[in-house]
């Protein structure tokens, strides 16, 4: 769907109409105009033909066995193949992890989309579908999406305009009233787009992918380190959290004989000893392209104390959707 386009559609008609078309499409979840009754013949048949609901055609949709992960593939009108992913968690909350990009120019070493190199940027509303398609799914069982991060396939501050938009779209309080605090927008480490993140009036949550603790190590795994070395990038979130006086999770995959050392530990106590700084450990999900492998269970435990005991706050995220290659941009690579 165009903002634009509807909105030129929608200049000769009642103002309500813009109000009575969000409630459809966000509220009552509509996936084409045909659905949205409450409109002329005529008007569903001039928004359907310019400017439909869904671009995105589902090309798969793969369930884990325990029925709490989904993952889905989408082929854009161009052909392109993006992915996202439902996680739904024990306690009710259920988290979808889009995408911002096609592909992804970063090429992190560990990533499936990185090797799959950079095609384009995803449009505000490319964005927002995927959290719609799964919002439908969810509403079948009497359920609501709870949280969205831009964790999925391509950089977001590398496609900023549109992914704030999407964010907007997503939090308007007449659309689809997710709240800003359950929305979370993760960076490789990109100052400009976390500077100008700094400025926004949004409670977004902000996660900075850091998976080293030198610019040694981080420039082999996440080559825009070069660009954007860890000194440069934790000056930029010590603005951040200067201004804003939120929290930022640094998130480290955990890659066996790679990262996982307990000297590798020390040093991120020193790196992370901040006020408002909190780490989340991930077990790395194998991706098939490259031959690193997801640290043991023993060495994660004793990473996770060794930072514990050292003041730092951590956190462990569990493995989801390994089973359907849960991991951004395995299926969309296959």
């Amino acid at each position: 769907m165009n903002n634009i386009v509807v909105a030129k559609i929608l200049e000769k008609e009642p103002a309500f109409r813009l109000k009575q078309i969000k409630k459809a499409v966000f509220g009552d979840l509509a996936s084409s105009w045909e659905e949205i009754t409450t409109l002329s013949l005529t008007l569903r048949r001039e928004l359907e033909e310019h400017s439909p609901i869904c671009e995105l055609k589902t090309e798969k949709v793969l369930s884990s066995k325990d029925g709490q992960t989904l993952k889905a593939l989408f082929l854009t009108k161009d052909g392109f193949k993006i992915e996202s992913v439902l996680m739904k968690h024990g306690d009710g909350r259920n988290t979808v992890c889009i995408s911002s990009q096609v592909g992804c120019s970063a090429g992190c070493q560990f990533c499936a989309t990185g090797s799959a190199g950079f095609k384009r940027n995803l449009s505000d509303w490319e964005i927002v579908e995927q959290v719609l398609f799964f919002a439908r799914d969810l509403k079948k069982n009497g359920s609501r999406v709870s949280n969205v991060v831009f964790m999925g396939m391509g950089e977001p501050f590398l496609n900023y305009d549109n992914v704030l938009s999407a964010i907007k779209i997503l939090n308007d309080k007449d659309g689809f009233n997710l709240g800003a605090r359950h929305i979370s927008v993760s960076t490789i480490g990109v100052v400009e787009g976390i500077k100008k993140f700094t400025e926004e009036d949004l409670q977004v949550n902000l996660a900075v992918s850091l998976h080293a603790p030198d610019n040694v190590l981080r420039s082999k795994l996440i080559p825009l380190n070069k660009t954007y070395p860890i000194e440069k990038v934790l000056a930029a979130v010590d603005e951040y959290i200067k201004k804003t006086r939120r929290r930022v999770m640094f998130e480290y995959i955990m890659i066996d004989g790679v990262n996982d050392g307990e000297e590798q530990a020390l040093v991120l106590t020193k790196l992370l000893k901040k006020p408002l700084y909190f780490l989340n450990l991930i077990s790395y999900n194998a991706t098939g392209h490259c031959e690193f492998k997801p640290s043991r269970d023993l060495k994660i435990k004793k990473f996770k104390e060794i930072l514990e005991k050292a003041g730092i706050p951590v956190t462990q995220r569990y493995e989801f959707g390994k089973e359907i290659k849960g991991a951004c941009g395995q299926l969309a690579g296959k």
